[in-house]
């Protein structure tokens, strides 16, 4: 795909989503989960393909924007693990001295 077809891909696909909001409906949740991970895949080309600096910035910022949105559920998986590991001492041999 050249640059032309890429650009005119991506009007089209904007205009639609113009037109889907004028219509009453709105895709921004989904748009909002999904753009850090476009802007990690940019970053990726970008790094592929030697704009070191480039691909850097977009992969940073879209790593960011997905634990600013993963919040909740890094916080749940850090409260299970130190659940887990307050029973795991609990657990062990009390015979142990320290």
């Amino acid at each position: 795909m050249n640059g032309k077809s890429a650009l005119g891909v991506l009007l089209v696909i904007v205009g639609g989503i113009a037109v889907l909001k004028f219509l009453g409906i709105h895709f921004g949740a989904i748009f909002g989960f999904l753009l850090p991970f476009i802007l990690i895949g940019f970053g990726i080309v970008g790094w592929m393909n030697n704009k070191k600096w480039i691909g850097g910035i977009l992969t940073v910022i879209g790593g960011m924007m997905l634990l600013g949105k993963l919040g909740g559920f890094v916080m749940l998986l850090l409260a299970i693990g130190l659940i887990v590991a307050g029973v795991a001492l609990f657990k062990k041999d009390k015979r142990r001295a320290y």
